[in-house]
């Protein structure tokens, strides 16, 4: 596996304070590509982690995801009761559908996925609170430092 000689928390500190992808090659002693390589993956990370520290509010809504296939089945079906007349247009819709039902599909999966995760944190920490209430606070302090536990676990 190929060492990295960015240290990514530098580099994201180092773009946050403004600095120029020459001098963030610079001071890591890489090409100026290579920083931009890994200026890329950080805006990934980040992306996931904002959409993981907002997740909470999506699970929260306790998403009604027959009721939401319900509304799209109903619209296409109308959609495509209208497009009778014209087959290419037809097909072009009903490939649209199928792509926006994929997504949505994907979506439910990771929200579900999500709330599993927030479960499973709180089971532990709660079992752990249970044996020893300092070492379970400890240890949310801890994670919270290093940003492991995401805003979508509440802890009482």
């Amino acid at each position: 596996m190929k060492q990295t000689k960015i240290n990514v928390i530098k580099l994201n500190q180092m773009i946050m304070a403004g600095k120029s992808v020459k001098e963030c090659a610079k001071h890591f002693k890489v090409t100026p590509s290579a920083v931009s390589q890994a200026k890329k993956g950080l805006k990934v990370a980040v992306v996931k982690n904002v959409a993981l520290e907002n997740a909470h509010r999506v699970v929260g809504k306790n998403l009604d995801a027959i009721g939401q296939l319900q509304k799209i089945n109903d619209a296409a079906n109308q959609l495509l009761d209208e497009l009778e007349q014209t087959p290419e247009l037809r097909l072009k819709v009903m490939a649209e559908i199928r792509g926006q039902l994929r997504l949505q599909l994907e979506i439910f999966s990771q929200l579900y996925d999500m709330q599993a995760v927030q479960e499973f944190q709180t089971e532990v920490l709660d079992t752990i609170g249970e044996v020893d209430k300092g070492i379970r606070d400890a240890i949310i302090c801890r994670l919270s430092q290093r940003r492991a536990i995401r805003n979508s676990v509440r802890f009482d």
